[in-house]
């Protein structure tokens, strides 16, 4: 197995009110020298949800996304706070978003977004046995909940406004999680 990379140096570069840049000094165990750049976010990670309304549906939110300037459909999901298990985000942020709780909540798996700038992990979790819930999130806007029928998901994919990678890939997770059980 190779040798990690050592970090000789590391310093936030730029701050904003959700993330930092972290310049690192790396040396390899080649004796190559470089600098990299990461974004760090802050808490302590994210959660996805994937809300299973009944046998023939799942959960979707279609809310407005910046970074495409687009409403978007995908997944709940949100950040973990500092000493919250995973699980208690996941339903905190599924009734903040979508409305609902889970007397049910099982991690699938822990996916990196974009590991070669970005520090942030996701937990990818499976919501079953749905009940109303709704607590206030910081939401700007009321979100949009939709149900979608399991038999269409090859329609979902198609779709314009479906296009963030954490949500497609939960979606395999779940077809597979599902299939299993």
């Amino acid at each position: 197995m190779k040798e990690l990379p050592k970090i000789a140096d590391s310093k936030v570069i730029a701050k904003t009110r959700l993330f930092a840049v972290e310049e690192l000094a790396m040396e390899f165990s080649n004796g190559e020298k470089r600098i990299y750049e990461r974004l760090k976010a802050g808490g302590s990670g994210a959660v996805l949800i994937i809300p299973i309304y009944d046998k023939e549906y799942f959960l979707l939110i279609k809310e407005y996304a910046a970074g495409v300037e687009a409403y978007e459909l995908a997944f709940p999901k949100g950040l973990v706070e500092i000493n919250e298990p995973v699980l208690d985000a996941a339903n905190r942020e599924l009734q903040e978003e979508a409305g609902f709780a889970a007397r049910k909540l099982r991690s699938l798996k822990k996916i990196s977004l974009a590991p070669g700038y970005l520090s942030h992990k996701m937990d990818i979790v499976l919501a079953e046995n749905l009940y109303p819930s709704k607590l206030k999130g910081d939401e700007p806007e009321p979100i949009e909940v939709i149900k979608w029928p399991f038999d269409k998901i090859d329609q979902l994919l198609e779709r314009e406004d479906f296009t963030e990678a954490r949500s497609i890939a939960a979606l395999y997770l779940m077809q597979q999680s599902l299939q299993d059980n």
